[in-house]
């Protein structure tokens, strides 16, 4: 009797934890994606630009050009976001690089900001190829753009730039992949298996001649310290890495001088050379 007890406490377990896995196959995407979908209104100082994807999603960004009182080094910035929040939340770094004499494209994916879909890793990459179409409008070639990724922003510009390489790109908070990142926060799981958008970002990174400064910090309770440092380590063409002491995942130094000051940097190493 007491073995026909086990077999069917098992058969319970068994079926709670195929619940469990198939609901977190089902639903994942509401688990990984946060976006915030609220409209934004356009500041002043800023230009609304919008733009359609190769599967015909329009998007709203914004352009945040330099000043009257700014220095204009002819050269653009693509910003993508990380997972969370929309443009309106990035408009003070962007005042911040602007303020340097870059323009700089403030985008939101496809369901952030306003903007129709729902985010997917496929659609983030065409969302960001759509993006740099824009640049390339308005007359900024790849030897005089960057890309600046944060957080799931990463994985996005380092799949963008193997396509469409910049003079350089700069890494907040870069994951080895996603699945690394799920893998840690839910060990229970067997994520490998299930996770659809994977954002390998070290596979992308470490085959790539673009310069790449990577930007971290060492409390991070989102993508774990030493997977940024794996990316540094890892990258075909590293320029630099900025580790901030006791800084975590979006502290306002991860939106502050810290990231402009490395970006400059970059800039003034490999701005107006021929792209690779």
């Amino acid at each position: 009797m007491w073995i026909r007890g086990v077999g069917i406490a098992a058969a319970v377990v068994v079926g709670v934890l195929a619940v469990l896995v198939g609901a977190a196959w089902a639903f994942q995407r509401s688990l990984v994606f946060v976006p915030d979908p609220s409209p934004v209104t356009t500041p002043d100082d800023v230009r609304e630009v919008t733009f359609t994807t190769s599967d015909d999603v329009e998007l709203f960004a914004w352009l945040v050009e330099p000043g009257a009182g700014a220095p204009d080094r002819e050269t653009a910035v693509l910003y993508a976001p990380g997972n969370g929040g929309n443009r309106g939340g990035r408009i003070g770094i962007g005042r911040a690089l602007a303020d340097e004499g870059f323009t700089v494209l403030l985008m939101d994916y496809r369901g952030y900001g306003g903007n129709p879909g729902s985010p997917s890793e496929e659609g983030l990459a065409k969302d960001a190829r759509a993006a740099a179409g824009v640049l390339r409008g308005e007359g900024f070639g790849p030897e005089r753009t960057l890309y600046l990724g944060e957080s799931i922003g990463t994985g996005v510009v380092a799949r963008l730039q193997a396509d469409r390489p910049p003079a350089g790109m700069l890494l907040r908070w870069p994951f080895t992949s996603f699945v690394d990142v799920g893998s840690h926060h839910y060990p229970f799981l067997p994520v490998g298996l299930l996770m659809r958008d994977r954002f390998p970002v070290e596979t992308y990174v470490s085959s790539s001649e673009v310069p790449v400064t990577v930007v971290s910090g060492t409390d991070d309770e989102v993508v774990p310290a030493e997977q940024s440092a794996r990316v540094a380590d890892t990258a075909g063409r590293l320029e630099e890495v900025v580790a901030l002491d006791g800084v975590g995942h979006n502290d306002p130094q991860m939106f502050g001088r810290p990231v402009v000051e490395a970006l400059f940097r970059l800039a003034d190493a490999h701005v107006g050379v021929s792209a690779p």
